[in-house]
């Protein structure tokens, strides 16, 4: 892991997916959301897709991402509500060795203070894999707005107290030195 020259923070290599079947780069601001919320918080964004919403794309990317060694946080915005084509938490829960349930569940809370009783209807969802964090929101703007500024931006923080997610993921240093 990096550590910011200006603190001691951490700079985490993040790669950040679109499940939509309709945007593209060009209209894609949830994704570009996350990633510039990313960089501007410090990290490093190694990677980024846009997928259509397909379990199996889903898992390919995410299931390369997960053995990659300089990936170390995977961010997934779509695909995640009751359509008959979402089916971002199919893809990703057999990829989880442990779920982050508390994510889903305050993600649902931030986001009933924003939006009232309409986020029942998401099923935002978190889990580690690898040594790594896999975090799974809606697909709008808002929705990622609402996951980065009231969650994820202190979690990925290596100096967030009394905890944070840092300390659980795979070391850089030490998987780029596996010769």
């Amino acid at each position: 892991m990096t550590v910011s020259d200006s603190t001691n923070k951490q700079a985490l290599n993040i790669a950040v997916l679109t499940v939509s079947d309709t945007r593209s780069e060009d209209n894609d601001t949830s994704g570009q959301y996350l990633k510039d919320a990313a960089i501007a918080d410090g990290h490093n964004v190694i990677s980024k897709k846009i997928v259509i919403d397909d379990k199996f794309q889903i898992r390919a990317v995410v299931s390369n991402w997960i053995a990659a060694a300089d990936i170390q946080v995977v961010l997934v915005t779509g695909g995640t509500g009751f359509t008959a084509r979402d089916t971002t938490p199919e893809a990703m829960q057999p990829l989880f060795e442990k779920e982050i349930e508390g994510f889903g569940e305050l993600f649902r809370h931030v986001s009933y203070l924003e939006i009232g009783t309409s986020t029942v209807q998401s099923r935002a969802l978190g889990g580690m894999a690898n040594g790594t964090a896999i975090f799974c929101m809606p697909g709008s703007t808002g929705a990622c707005k609402t996951a980065w500024n009231g969650i994820l931006q202190q979690q990925l923080d290596s100096t967030h107290r009394p905890c944070n997610f840092v300390v659980h993921l795979k070391d850089i240093a030490q998987c780029s030195s596996r010769g």
